[in-house]
């Protein structure tokens, strides 16, 4: 009897077996059901929108504010130097590359190449002192200035540079659109915060001295992001980001003598769009 009870135990287990591997083969995990273990790396350009913002420069005969001063990036629109080797780093762009430590969670690193063009002719207010021999000369205490070229040519074009890091989560909303093979097609949310150091190549012309236009490791920058990620086919994938924070830079070269330079901070707003790949290491 025992052996019987046995024998029928063993038959039952290995039947049980059988179905559980036959099941497994007909409904594999899916290649995008998990994430650990992945490398990505993505490729795009942005616009980027910034806060008014007092700049502050300083040198042996001058010393002034000028306050809330209006800038604009520089797009190039749909070009060929987006993807040109020779003139990808031109355009407004976004590189980055990131590892996935877990099914949700990945860190990288990335290269923000934007673009803050103050807006010349504006009329804004000042306060300081200019003694530096030129037509500008004065004290001021809170007058209006109108930023022409001969006064001020101020821009990161090449460009405002923000080299951060990141720390994101991604999830799979697929199935709230009834996306069932999302080896096919995936859909995904991410979210991030991020922080670095930026280096921008600051153009600038000042109170008639020669024009600069030099990198720099000027100050430090924070941000968080929100995201849609479109994967196509296991490994390739669109992703559109909203992507704000706040720049601090103290330390901006103005001129060719190491005594002058210039101070302001400012939030920006970047939207971006950019092509990837994403596979297992």
């Amino acid at each position: 009897m025992k052996k019987l009870f046995l024998i029928s135990f063993v038959t039952l287990f290995a039947a049980t077996q059988n179905i559980i591997a036959q099941e497994n083969t007909a409904n594999p995990d899916k290649y995008t059901a998990h994430n650990k273990g992945k490398l990505y790396i993505f490729w795009g350009g942005n616009r980027e929108s910034f806060s008014k913002s007092d700049i502050h420069f300083k040198g042996d005969n001058y010393n002034f504010t000028l306050h809330n001063v209006a800038a604009s990036d520089k797009p190039k629109g749909w070009q060929i130097d987006y993807i040109n080797p020779a003139r990808m780093t031109i355009p407004q762009t976004n590189l980055r590359i990131g590892y996935f430590i877990n099914d949700h969670y990945n860190i990288s690193i990335g290269f923000d190449h934007m673009k803050y063009v103050m807006n010349q002719n504006q009329i804004v207010n000042i306060t300081g002192e200019i003694n530096d021999g030129t037509p500008f000369d004065g004290i001021y205490n809170n007058d209006p200035i109108t930023l022409t070229e001969e006064f001020l040519t101020f821009e990161h074009t090449d460009g405002l540079n923000y080299v951060n890091t990141e720390f994101s989560r991604v999830d799979d909303i697929s199935k709230w659109f009834n996306i069932s093979n999302t080896d096919k097609f995936q859909l995904n949310i991410t979210e991030g915060i991020g922080g670095g150091f930026l280096y921008p190549k600051t153009n600038a012309m000042l109170l008639g001295k020669e024009r600069h236009d030099d990198f720099n490791v000027a100050g430090y920058g924070v941000s968080a992001k929100i995201g849609l990620n479109f994967t196509f086919f296991k490994h390739f994938f669109i992703q559109t980001e909203l992507k704000g924070g706040y720049i601090d830079m103290n330390n901006i070269k103005t001129t060719h003598s190491s005594s002058d330079s210039a101070s302001q901070h400012f939030y920006f707003l970047q939207r971006i769009i950019a092509f990837g790949g994403i596979f297992k290491v």
